[in-house]
């Protein structure tokens, strides 16, 4: 039996994607600093502890692994990375964890290892069009990402191909866009657009108002859950290593986001644009890389994947309101 090793496995896509290998015949291995807050694991062995600990590194990475995916990391949306409140952090713990897990992957000789990096670390200078965003692989230099989040995702990218470079370690790098669907933090800061706007929706009366940060102008493309996981495995088992856009190319603004989850709950509602955090004015993956390396690119519609999470959310809105 194939065995793998998904670091980060008390979150989103990590409890995702730990059940998808179980699906897969793997005997599987999570670590995170706490459960899954919204269903129970399906690893075969979860293992809580704190990455940022070399020592713990070292215990949890006690042999050879057929698959590692490091999702692990210090994030959240808008909300916690631009305000700069918490730039340290992120940083830090970020940074840390990912030089303790490469330093313990290369001591067992594990030989192939998943990193999953952010379009936040593409130029903002190639973003500031909401109609025409350039995220293609090959425009994120001269480097000048938007936030520290993506300065250490674009550290953390340099730092997997310096191992492959000098160690041998198989490593395949993902640029995830703006990862969404059921079982994602959907309230208390951390939680993206998709998401806050299906609470504020689910939360809101027939003819009242949501907030929105913004004019809601500035553009994103937003990728079901399903499909980041199908792109994440192909990647990992294919011979390229990337760094590769996993992302839709259905770009939206927010103001038409929010205008399908209205839709979608079947609510009249007003949006009354308030001054906050908004990150940088378009953004949408560019997905002719993976088309020409893996064969495969998203193409489920955003619609239906919000049907899917507002669906989920709206329960969670019932229940604490219960």
């Amino acid at each position: 039996m194939k065995a793998a090793l998904v670091l980060g496995a008390g979150g989103f896509i990590g409890g995702h994607l730990v059940r998808r290998l179980k699906n897969e015949g793997f005997w599987v291995r999570g670590v995170d600093l706490k459960f899954n807050e919204f269903s129970e694991t399906a690893a075969d062995d979860f293992v809580i502890g704190d990455l940022r600990d070399a020592g713990f590194c070292r215990q949890i990475i006690d042999r050879r692994f057929d698959e590692v995916y490091q999702l692990a990391a210090d994030m959240g949306g808008a909300g916690y990375i631009f305000t700069g409140e918490n730039d340290a952090d992120i940083m830090h713990n970020s940074s840390t964890v990912n030089l303790n897990v490469l330093d313990a992957c290369h001591k067992r000789n594990i030989k192939r290892i998943f990193y999953s990096s952010s379009a936040c670390m593409y130029p903002a200078y190639n973003q500031e069009d909401p109609d025409n965003p350039n995220c293609a692989e090959e425009s994120a230099y001269p480097a000048a990402p938007d936030s520290e989040y993506g300065w250490e995702k674009l550290f953390s990218e340099r730092l997997y191909l310096a191992y492959q470079r000098n160690f041998g370690i198989q490593v395949r790098i993902a640029r995830y866009h703006n990862i969404f669907g059921p079982e994602g933090t959907w309230t208390g800061g951390k939680e993206k657009a998709p998401a806050a706007i299906c609470r504020k929706v689910a939360s809101a009366r027939n003819g009242g108002s949501i907030e929105m940060w913004g004019d809601g102008l500035q553009t994103r493309s937003f990728l079901y859950i399903d499909e980041c996981l199908e792109g994440t495995t192909r990647l990992m088992r294919s011979g390229f290593t990337g760094p590769v856009n996993i992302g839709s190319e259905e770009m939206v603004t927010i103001n038409e986001l929010a205008r399908v989850v209205m839709d979608i709950s079947g609510k009249q509602l007003d949006v009354e644009h308030k001054p906050g955090p908004t990150g940088v004015r378009g953004r949408n993956s560019n997905n002719r890389l993976i088309k020409d390396r893996l064969g495969w690119a998203p193409a489920q519609p955003l619609r239906t994947g919000l049907e899917y999470t507002y669906a989920w959310i709206e329960r969670q809105v019932l229940r604490n309101a219960a």
